[in-house]
């Protein structure tokens, strides 16, 4: 056990320690002692710095892992395997992940502890909320991730992030046709944009169609899968980036939310 496990636990957190490990093996995934003490961290900085600031309103220990912890890796136990691109993430993949609006942590900081070979970017517009990530990132040791304080917008035009990302993630709340604006312009020609939707996204995913094909996307599928012990469905939308996106997106700063393509 190295230096870092197990270095703080009081009683109440080795009870949780178990809990941590016991949910993800009910979506198939075994931590190691380093991975779950990293996520019991992470819990800890994430409700100490919710104190003072705004990161998230669920707070008690099992939602967070659940709504938080778990639904940020749920897409992994979907088994989607796509065009050369396995998107189970097994243990050894090294993919470049961009996860944009990614507020706490959500759900790169989750992907990159249970897949720690991934290249992370999390990109925020708020940079009180990009301090406390670095935080986070410094105190669980991780590497190979920054985070980086932008509007999607603005570093979408960045050559060194537009379209040379694997897979783009984004749980932020917008529709969809919004989303493949912020999203698709950071992801390379094959590669792919998981969008974190709730259950009913059909008719959603049916009205984005023509932003997305003006992005150079396409729908490739919807995976469906049920946060464990509960009814709570999410539904994962993955577009497979077909050609590259044209200069003039993402259009300036507000205009894809206030304007999304597919009601022009």
């Amino acid at each position: 056990m190295d230096s870092m496990q197990m270095s703080f636990l009081n009683p109440c957190d080795s009870s949780r320690f178990e809990m941590i490990r016991d949910y993800f093996k009910k979506i198939g995934i075994l931590l190691s002692n380093r991975q779950t003490e990293q996520f019991l961290r992470y819990y800890h900085l994430l409700i100490e710095k919710n104190q003072v600031m705004n990161l998230t309103a669920i707070t008690d220990f099992e939602e967070v892992v659940l709504k938080h912890f778990i639904d940020s890796v749920l897409a992994a136990s979907c088994s989607v395997s796509i065009s050369g691109l396995d998107f189970s993430l097994d243990s050894s993949c090294s993919y470049s992940v961009i996860d944009v609006g990614t507020g706490a942590g959500f759900p790169g900081i989750p992907l990159k502890i249970v897949f720690p070979e991934l290249r992370v970017v999390l990109l925020d517009s708020l940079n009180k909320r990009v301090r406390f990530l670095n935080e986070v990132v410094e105190c669980l040791e991780l590497h190979n991730i920054s985070a980086v304080h932008s509007r999607a917008e603005d570093a979408a035009r960045n050559p060194g992030y537009r379209e040379t990302f694997d897979i783009c993630v984004s749980r932020a709340v917008a529709n969809l046709s919004s989303l493949a604006e912020y999203c698709l312009p950071f992801v390379r020609q094959k590669g792919f944009f998981l969008s974190y939707k709730s259950a009913d996204v059909e008719e959603e995913c049916e009205a984005a169609k023509t932003a997305i094909h003006l992005l150079g996307g396409k729908i490739s599928q919807i995976e469906k899968a049920v946060l464990p012990g509960t009814e709570i469905e999410r539904s994962f939308v993955v577009i497979r980036k077909e050609k590259r996106t044209s200069n003039q997106y993402p259009r300036k700063a507000g205009i894809p939310s206030k304007n999304p393509l597919s009601s022009r």
